[in-house]
């Protein structure tokens, strides 16, 4: 007879470890209480570092962070990066210009966005960590499209400057992946599983 193993209930809290109002508006979908810290993790990419290794490090360094104030917690750490020509690193563009930059670049282009995240039990020391791979097609664009698109959207935060939850989504052909919570900066899907392994009931 096989004996499943049932997690026992969870009391810890839930602590997102990010000021991303895009992460937490994902999070928000699965209607847990949770509180967000604000990490202080250096991003900068080790030498020769993959794009795979470094969103899989920082999301993990990025829930470590916030062990000091949360000893006995659970804590999301997540990153992305947006990956162009198999190999070259996207980032925040930051500014108009840089973003122009980075969409003149990626037009008629696949851009693979790579979150990385962890699920950290403070109380156990147990890290669950994953990463996720989301890919778009951009159409080809002219100038005036980006510039009026980032005018108007203004995606200089975000990875790859674009939102596919805003205006972004004009600027694309197709979309490939299994979650699409993932291109926001943190994919439920896996990350369901991952609260269940702690014992955390979503549904």
């Amino acid at each position: 007879m096989t004996v499943l193993h049932i997690p026992s209930p969870s009391t810890l809290p839930l602590i997102l470890a990010s000021t991303s109002p895009f992460r937490k508006s994902v999070l928000s979908r699965l209607r847990l209480p949770y509180e967000t810290y604000a990490p202080d993790v250096d991003e900068t990419p080790l030498e020769n570092e993959l794009p795979s290794n470094l969103v899989t490090r920082l999301a993990e360094l990025k829930a470590r962070s916030a062990k000091s104030s949360y000893p006995q917690a659970l804590i999301i750490g997540s990153d992305q990066v947006a990956v162009i020509d198999d190999h070259k690193i996207l980032g925040k563009p930051g500014n108009f210009e840089q973003a122009v930059k980075q969409l003149t670049d990626a037009s008629g282009k696949q851009v693979d966005f790579l979150t990385g995240f962890c699920l950290l039990n403070t109380d156990s020391d147990q890290a669950q960590t994953d990463i996720v791979r989301f890919s778009v097609k951009f159409r080809q664009l002219t100038l005036s499209q980006i510039e009026n698109y980032l005018n108007l959207d203004k995606p200089y935060n975000c990875s790859g400057s674009f939102k596919s939850e805003g205006l972004g989504i004009a600027l694309l052909d197709r979309m490939v992946g299994s979650d699409p919570t993932a291109i926001i900066g943190l994919p439920l899907i896996r990350l369901v599983r991952m609260l269940e392994a702690e014992g955390v009931s979503v549904i």
